[in-house]
């Protein structure tokens, strides 16, 4: 099957079709501008999926830190490896991935860890691995924790009138059970991609998190839960030459009334006297549902380092919009790092570049 450029938009539209808006928004999940380099956060089906032994990947951001004194501050690390199954060209691939966050005055922090577990089926492919493809599925184990320090916080009954100001001797009124609230968490995923040529790709996928709608409130008895979430991602790679490409990607995240979606592409540029290194750049969107309808709060530049076995990305998002005036335009800066193992010619596998 020979890719065209006709043929790559087609697809890359037709799969958009499917992660466009539909809902308001208020809140969601802590999520990644570089999401193509946070797999195992993004979709369980994504475990594997790479061309190497095993893969290690770590990633840091930190939002609002130009404009309040505790900034959002979100960390996660992965390790993932595959195995043959057998001859037919299936693989078998686990992983393990921990996440942490941590937000405002109250040091509200979440912290994750789970297990991954993915099958990769071949559905055509060829010895010479070209025009391979693949479905994933992939399934992901957790356990959660949510923790918040109340006593950072006040509340209304204790403004004291008299001073003006809040008096932290006063009865809060309040009554809370626990400071930290632990769950288990579920989520699914697949994904389905193509290969053309060696810079040439295309894979649509979709995931399930907090399958089971975990509990995680603080307070006894209480019905609050997490909403399932769902996830659509579209992309792949147009080669314009040997040298150069471009990686363009759509993901849409939605989360009970809360909707949000990131998208754009990277340049890629390579020369092969290089010795397989290259360079990414790229400028990205991020439209998310507000009070007043979709928005588009901000926009991301990133670029990219590829060396030999490792990657290392870099972003910045630019607020925009009704958040440029009061952030002077500042929001959150991102790094990333992927570390992929060589394998040996039975170990390898074909993927997309992401």
């Amino acid at each position: 099957m020979k890719l065209t450029f006709t043929t790559f938009l087609a697809g890359l539209l037709f799969g958009s079709l499917f992660l466009l808006p539909a809902n308001e928004a208020q809140a969601q999940d802590p999520h990644y501008s570089q999401f193509y380099a946070a797999p195992l956060q993004v979709n369980p089906a994504m475990t594997g999926v790479f061309t190497g032994r095993f893969r290690l990947v770590a990633n840091y951001r930190e939002q609002w830190g130009s404009v309040i004194d505790n900034p959002f501050r979100s960390a996660a690390a992965s390790f993932d490896m595959r195995h043959n199954v057998g001859r037919s060209g299936d693989f078998i691939a686990y992983g393990v991935n921990v996440s942490r966050d941590e937000a405002g005055l109250s040091k509200y922090v979440r912290t994750n860890g789970a297990l991954d577990l993915s099958f990769m089926k071949q559905l055509n492919g060829s010895r010479y691995r070209t025009n391979d493809q693949y479905l994933v599925g992939g399934f992901q184990l957790g356990l959660g924790q949510h923790q918040l320090d109340f006593t950072n916080l006040w509340f209304s009954s204790q403004f004291d009138l008299g001073i003006e100001d809040v008096n932290y001797a006063l009865d809060d009124n309040e009554v809370f059970n626990a400071t930290t609230s632990a769950y288990v968490d579920m989520s699914a995923g697949l994904l389905w991609y193509a290969l053309f040529a060696e810079n040439a790709s295309f894979y649509l996928g979709g995931a399930l998190h907090h399958l089971n709608s975990p509990k995680v409130s603080f307070l006894e008895n209480s019905p609050q839960e997490l909403y399932t979430r769902w996830l659509g991602q579209v992309g792949g790679e147009l080669p314009f030459n040997d040298n150069l490409s471009l990686l363009p990607a759509v993901i849409v995240m939605g989360q009970g009334p809360s909707l949000t979606s990131i998208f754009g592409a990277n340049f890629r540029y390579t020369n092969r006297d290089w010795r397989e290194v290259a360079i990414r750049a790229g400028i990205w969107g991020q439209g998310s549902n507000q009070n007043n309808g979709f928005n588009f709060p901000s926009v991301i530049f990133t670029a990219i380092l590829e060396m030999n076995r490792v990657n290392i990305g870099i972003s910045y998002d630019v607020n925009a919009g009704q958040l440029a005036e009061p952030t002077n335009s500042r929001g959150a800066f991102e790094l990333s790092l992927i570390y992929v193992h060589p394998a040996s010619r039975r170990e390898r596998v074909a993927c997309p570049k992401f």
